[in-house]
């Protein structure tokens, strides 16, 4: 039995011998979190304070424009329920991951298995812990997921890009709930939602997406100098993300009301001033960076499966990665529909990747007797007991399996379908409005 100290001495040990040294290219005896050096408070953010930024940061970037058109199909109630239901299940099941990621990583440990040069990714957890078969499962969900979905994380704890990013996605925010009060209610406003099975659905699986974004909790994880402070951090990120996308959807929706039905982006419908193009280009740069970063566990994997991943040449690396990059690009010209497609990738992908499959991991993993004793991580202390985990995972896997991917699939799938029909492939310009008809000369 490993207890908990020497379970944690053994990861932090084992991240300060693989990687420090991969991103220093130096050993190093102790790690000193009180390193001095604008680089290194640049680049090297292994502390929970750096892991809480990149989360923060990251969590709701381009989705933050779509929460506004959610609350018109939910309505506002059901808009303020569902986005605090799903961010307190996405901690969760963030939570189980990082509890999985330290059973892993402990066990490994103990057999000497160095991880220099190596980043850990959630396939290779599921496959230490309950083998190859999950590991596929795992490693095609999260891959398409992260294809598909281009999920907004920052994988190194880099501290300036997770400050940046923080400041663009409050700015974004706080300028859209002021912007709609300052405008005030249009006049006749209209709050009809919900009002169709299939946009309440609809909408309610964009809020999964919203908080669903914890793909790369594990490169996250291995990225920290102590990875078993991860595991409250996704909660607390969250909590600061309430007050960015509960305060910008619910003064959006109360000025515009059922005119979002049709504006899937928020910015449309706000009047341009020099405060909107400034929210216009931070969140552009915020998409064209993290859009690099939310690459990165699809690089690995590539990289892995040509053998590239321990090249050092950045050159022949960057070639590698071009056949991942050009399939994103490709999708996105053809289904550039802002919104409809969160719903879609949250539905089918995103209730499996981090809701489901993290649960039913969790349970497996613990299953025996022997495990539960012998286990790293204990349950924790506001839901002390195995019993009472074993019921919360239940009941998340059957909730996200019957409402977010059955309903949720069935509602995105048909507004998806509908706006290919209405829109068509390589639509040059979404959802804007259709040139004037000239006048018939009689």
């Amino acid at each position: 039995m490993v207890p908990n100290k020497q379970a944690e001495e053994a990861i932090v040990t084992g991240e300060m011998k693989g990687l420090n040294e991969q991103q220093h290219g130096e050993e190093e005896e102790g790690v000193d979190q009180s390193m001095s050096g604008f680089k290194n408070f640049l680049w090297h953010g292994g502390s929970a304070y750096d892991a809480w930024f990149s989360c923060a940061s990251n969590q709701v970037a381009q989705v933050l424009l779509t929460l506004p058109y959610s609350f018109s199909q939910l309505g506002m109630l059901s808009g303020i329920i569902l986005q605090v239901f799903y961010g307190l299940l996405g901690s969760w099941t963030a939570y189980l991951i990082s509890v999985l990621y330290v059973e892993y990583r402990a066990r490994k440990e103990k057999e000497n298995v160095s991880f220099k040069n190596h980043v850990i990714q959630w396939f290779e957890v599921l496959d230490g812990l309950l083998g190859p078969q999950w590991k596929a499962v795992g490693l095609a969900f999260n891959c398409t997921f992260l294809l598909f979905g281009s999920v907004i994380q920052l994988i190194a704890c880099a501290r300036i890009w997770s400050f940046l990013g923080l400041g663009m996605t409050t700015y974004t925010a706080w300028y859209l709930a002021i912007a709609a009060l300052v405008h005030g209610q249009d006049e006749g406003v209209v709050h009809s939602g919900p009002t169709k099975m299939v946009l309440y659905f609809t909408g309610a699986t964009n809020i999964l997406y919203t908080f669903g974004g914890h793909a790369v909790t594990v490169e996250i994880m291995h990225a920290m100098w102590k990875p078993r402070k991860f595991k409250y951090i996704y909660l607390f990120a969250t909590l600061y993300v309430f007050t960015l996308t509960l305060p910008s959807a619910s003064a959006m929706y109360w000025a515009f009301g059922d005119r979002l039905l049709n504006h899937s982006n928020a910015f449309s419908l706000l009047p341009r001033t020099r405060f909107r193009d400034a929210a216009v280009i931070l969140m552009l740069i915020h998409q064209f960076i993290t859009f690099g970063f939310a690459c990165t566990p699809l690089y690995f994997v590539w990289e892995k499966v040509v053998g590239m991943h321990d090249t050092k040449s950045i050159c022949l690396r960057a070639l590698a990665r071009l056949p991942v990059v050009i399939p994103i690009w490709f999708l996105a010209i053809i289904f550039p529909f802002f919104g409809p497609i969160n719903s879609a990738v949250g539905a089918l992908l995103v209730s499996f990747t981090v809701y489901i499959i993290p649960a039913l991991a969790h349970m497996l993993t613990y299953r025996k007797a022997s495990a539960r004793q012998n286990a790293a991580e204990k349950p924790p202390f506001f839901l002390p007991s195995w019993t009472a985990m074993y019921i919360v995972n239940i009941f998340i896997v059957v909730w996200v399996l019957v409402v977010g991917f059955g309903f949720g699939g069935w509602a995105s799938m048909t507004n998806f379908i509908n706006q290919v029909d209405t829109f068509g492939l390589f639509a040059k310009c979404y959802q804007c409005k259709p040139p004037p008809t000239p006048p018939q000369n009689h």
